[in-house]
């Protein structure tokens, strides 16, 4: 596939230290990982159609969840925010969609007779 997605070096070099430490076994490239996360959520793909140049699908669902649940795409968030929220409106988009996709995977469905209607609000 030639319409892949890939952060450039400058934006993976302001995400690098938001990512979790290795503890053990080597762990596959978060730069390739992160990329192929966006990729999947960006496109509406299940897992399992997720390009096979992003690494090995389960890596993929594996990370995205353990992410979200320890709060990597939130700080991934923040500190971006805190640097100039502007010139970073991209990245946030990406970021946003996948943990806004995790927040939705992970949601209780409300009661159809309360109206509720689930929707994000845009960073940029």
């Amino acid at each position: 596939m030639s319409d892949l997605f890939w952060l450039s070096d400058e934006q993976i070099e302001r995400l690098r230290p938001f990512f979790a430490k290795s503890h053990g076994q080597p762990r596959v490239d978060d730069r390739r990982v992160l990329n192929g996360i966006v990729f999947v959520n960006r496109n509406g793909l299940r897992w399992r159609d997720a390009p096979s140049e992003y690494g090995p699908r389960k890596t993929l669902y594996h990370r995205w969840k353990r992410w979200d649940e320890t709060g990597v795409f939130t700080r991934m968030m923040k500190g971006l925010l805190r640097r100039r929220p502007s010139c970073h409106c991209h990245l946030l988009a990406a970021i946003n969609a996948s943990h806004s996709l995790s927040l939705v995977a992970n949601a209780v469905p409300a009661p159809l007779s309360t109206g509720a209607i689930s929707g994000s609000s845009g960073i940029c």
